[in-house]
């Protein structure tokens, strides 16, 4: 349909803005994906160590913390006492720095968790101490034994996590002034632009349908054993 608001096809008005919304998720999942495994990986290998116990703190505290209110201080910290991002805006990336973290803390938490649970039922397993005894490099076991065989549920949790970062960047959007869809569909409800709402979920929908199918062809790059012949 037609913008009731900005008398545009519905699906351009809300394609115009999802290009900023895709680059400040995008980074988000890249963030995700490089701390939570590499967290994740180290607490798993050091279990029981102060740095096992510093690294579930930090998890627990980055489910809990609501992202407006870790935005807002990190506003407060990185842009009002130590000046070093802007607070809002969108353009360059030091504007992109701020929101993204917000974003992806979350995700970041459970990536962690979930992959050192993952790390630490496969590093218990025969084929690992049968690496081990054969003399791998530890980094070897780890990495390529380890951490490959741990991917297909934290595979599906990162799959799952983002079309939820490209559904859940509202209140990221909103508290940095983002142009995304998260501000639009915002403006749509308040204003009743129906049309725009629409278009936004079927988008949505159509994303997660994309990322999911992507995962499941990824499980057979990471396990061989689950193609189809």
């Amino acid at each position: 349909g037609t913008s009731f608001w900005q008398h545009e096809p519905a699906l351009r008005v809300v394609l115009s803005r999802f290009p900023a919304t895709l680059l400040l998720s995008a980074t988000a999942i890249a963030i995700v994906i490089v701390l939570g495994l590499a967290v994740g990986v180290l607490a798993a290998v050091f279990r029981g160590t102060a740095l096992d116990l510093l690294v579930m703190a930090g998890v627990g505290l980055g489910q809990s913390i609501a992202t407006f209110w870790l935005g807002l201080m990190l506003i407060l910290l990185f842009a009002v006492f130590i000046p070093l991002f802007p607070p809002s805006g969108y353009g360059s990336p030091a504007q992109l720095v701020l929101p993204a973290v917000t974003l992806a803390a979350y995700y970041v938490a459970v990536t962690t968790r979930l992959t050192r649970s993952g790390m630490l039922e496969i590093l218990g397993q025969d084929f690992i101490r049968t690496a081990r005894a054969k003399g791998l490099p530890e980094r070897v076991t780890v990495l390529r034994h380890g951490l490959r065989n741990a991917l297909i549920p934290i595979t599906t949790v990162l799959g799952l996590q983002i079309g939820e970062l490209l559904a859940g960047a509202v209140v990221t959007e909103t508290v940095f002034a983002w142009p995304g869809v998260g501000t639009l569909v915002l403006d749509a409800i308040t204003r009743r632009d129906y049309p725009v709402v629409q278009a936004t979920i079927v988008l949505i929908a159509l994303v997660y349908a994309v990322v999911n199918l992507g995962v499941d062809l990824l499980y057979g790059v990471l396990d061989p054993r689950v193609r189809v012949r």
